[in-house]
């Protein structure tokens, strides 16, 4: 995982780095966020196109770019190490796109996150409004 920022009342937002940090996520946190990741991670794999046509050098920037395209996973963290929220922002934090927050089992995160989430948006320079960016509205 990478520190992404701090949020109030010691919680911390860190980024899914690989797809075992994902499935870590997905088995703690009761929802299918490895799913999304491993989907999006291979979409920007099939995406990639190297710099060159030499075979030993067609990977140099290959994880750089897979890192810049695909969409940015995260996950909310209390001071204990407990995951609380996991989000998916589009990619570099750009304000178009699809996002998502999720609580465990895929339960709204606003009511008891809502000023962390903010925070993230606020981080990002974007809003990340419950009725864009929870799914599971009921």
């Amino acid at each position: 995982m990478e520190y992404v920022c701090d949020a109030p009342k010691d919680r911390t937002w860190f980024r899914l780095m690989s797809e075992g940090e994902a499935i870590a996520e997905s088995l703690t946190m009761h929802h299918a966020v490895e799913k999304h990741y491993r989907r999006e991670r291979e979409r920007a794999i099939d995406a990639y196109q190297p710099a060159t046509t030499v075979f030993i050098e067609q990977d140099i920037g290959k994880e750089a770019y897979i890192q810049r395209v695909m969409p940015i996973f995260l996950t909310l963290r209390d001071q204990d190490g407990m995951a609380l929220v996991t989000a998916m922002l589009p990619p570099k934090g750009r304000p178009e796109g699809t996002c998502i927050v999720v609580g465990r089992g895929n339960a709204d995160p606003y009511p008891d996150h809502g000023d962390a989430i903010e925070t993230l948006g606020r981080h990002f320079g974007m809003t990340l409004d419950r009725h864009r960016c929870f799914p599971y509205r009921r």
